[in-house]
């Protein structure tokens, strides 16, 4: 991806969210740490969240839903162009306006709003203070975040790890796709419960869940296709008979 280079945000002392008596997909663990280390041979390190600040980093997880991410920084460039990447500027600008800059990461009518919306909630919240919002504990404002108009788990949780330096796994297509075809969680596995497998064996390392969702959508976007998947060179082939 090329991108600038990633934010790098204060570590906040935080606890990971952990459900009581989580269920497991299927019998056993996926060796997620054999995953992590054969797919950062593979790669090596990703960089990301790309942003220069954390609210570029929010807008970016906000306006990558249904979209590529050569989109998103035209969007973002756009925005720049205009000085609007600051709560405040997001805030005040008409919405049309808003919805004619980020118009190149497609819905752009719904994004616009998304972002307007985040900004309310982060005025009326936190006095238009990341830094405030960020303090939060997790599970807290896990759950503040999701109650935002347009903001799903995996956009909360993008935004609390990559922006906030929150211990927390974000869980995409790509994931749910890897351990669907490796046997260790079915297609229609929960959100929650995919996260949980991530989260229950690399309990609070943030930098772990940086880097292993960067590397799951590599291997995603050059092996791990939905048609036409190319499991024979894939990192993570050896391991795709374990869980089944």
């Amino acid at each position: 991806m090329s991108s600038p280079a990633a934010a790098r945000i204060g570590r906040i002392p935080t606890t990971a969210w952990r459900p009581p008596d989580a269920p497991r997909t299927v019998d056993g663990e996926p060796p997620l740490d054999e995953y992590f280390n054969s797919l950062f041979t593979a790669f090596g390190p990703q960089h990301w969240w790309p942003g220069r600040s954390q609210f570029e980093v929010i807008v970016g997880a906000i306006l990558t839903q249904n979209t590529s991410w050569t989109n998103v920084e035209a969007a973002i460039a756009n925005l720049r162009a205009e000085r609007l990447l600051s709560p405040t500027a997001v805030g005040r600008v008409p919405l049309r306006k808003l919805q004619r800059l980020v118009r190149p990461s497609g819905y752009f009518r719904q994004k616009a709003r998304k972002l307007k919306a985040f900004c309310v909630f982060l005025q009326s919240e936190y006095g238009g203070s990341l830094k405030r919002m960020f303090a939060t504990p997790t599970i807290v404002l896990r759950e503040q975040l999701l109650g935002v108009w347009g903001i799903g788990p995996e956009t909360a949780d993008s935004i609390l790890l990559y922006a906030g330096e929150h211990p927390v796994f974000v869980v995409d297509a790509y994931t749910k796709r890897m351990l669907a075809r490796h046997g260790w969680a079915g297609e229609d596995a929960r959100y929650e419960d995919v996260r949980w497998m991530f989260e229950r064996q690399f309990t609070g390392d943030t930098e772990r869940f940086n880097e292993f969702h960067a590397l799951i959508v590599q291997v995603g976007k050059a092996y791990c296709r939905k048609t036409d998947p190319n499991c024979g060179e894939c990192p993570l082939g050896r391991y795709i008979e374990e869980g089944r």
